[in-house]
């Protein structure tokens, strides 16, 4: 069973992440799926017909629900099916793979068989049929990722965030129409661990300034798409 872990979340410089990058180099692996410096994440996400997902963001309830297909690869064809939970300030995670065929008749609407092995798959169609729920937004990024076994610790770096509203584009080599999410030279630090954050790693991210924020992909991706930012970029 997926239990719920501990996300923090903070908006860095190009600066802080490379101080960060050679700090955390010391006490911390790459990502074994990790070639060379980062490598690429595109996510679609969905939403219903009220943009529940969208509302309950911008409005900071306590437990609320994503949807998302991800891919690091779209010329390899591997989808992931994922919906990841929040719940009093933790997250969770569950996900299924998904078949290229699947995934073509999920975004068109088309019916797909339950599958009782797959919890997130069945989950969507769910939704799908009671709520309307259907793609919103691409949102692609570059991500550098260290880990840590103690604590099962992840800290990543999302570089040059982008949004596209052009869905149908998920696929391609490259998403023609995206439009940057934050400001040039700002990225997003991610530190996820179970319970504990090893003394030595917290010590590696003592850089005196970072702020703590509820940064979210999916709510500033929707926000670019229509030409919106927050007032205190």
């Amino acid at each position: 069973m997926t239990e719920y872990r501990v996300e923090k979340k903070y908006l860095v410089s190009d600066m802080d992440l490379a101080l960060l990058a050679a700090r955390l180099d010391g006490v911390m692996e790459k990502d074994i799926h990790q070639q060379g410096d980062c490598y690429q994440i595109r996510s679609l996400y969905f939403d219903d017909l009220r943009d529940s997902c969208l509302e309950e963001n911008d409005a900071g309830v306590d437990y609320r629900k994503k949807y998302r297909i991800r891919t690091y690869d779209p010329a390899a064809g591997f989808l992931r099916l994922e919906i990841k939970e929040k719940k009093n300030g933790l997250t969770k995670k569950i996900s299924c793979p998904l078949a290229s065929d699947e995934y073509g008749r999920l975004v068109q609407g088309d019916p797909v068989s339950f599958d009782e092995k797959r919890i997130a798959l069945n989950e969507l169609l769910l939704q799908t049929k009671c709520t309307g729920m259907k793609p919103k937004v691409i949102i692609s990024y570059e991500r550098t990722a260290f880990v840590h076994p103690t604590g099962n610790v992840r800290i990543t770096f999302d570089r040059n965030i982008s949004a596209s509203g052009d869905w149908e584009d998920f696929l391609l080599e490259r998403v023609p129409d995206s439009v940057p999410v934050l400001p040039a030279g700002m990225h997003v630090l991610e530190v996820k661990y179970d319970e504990l954050l090893p003394d030595v790693i917290h010590r590696q991210l003592e850089l005196g300034k970072l702020r703590q924020t509820a940064f979210s992909k999916y709510y500033l991706g929707r926000m670019a798409v229509d030409g919106e930012f927050p007032v205190s970029w």
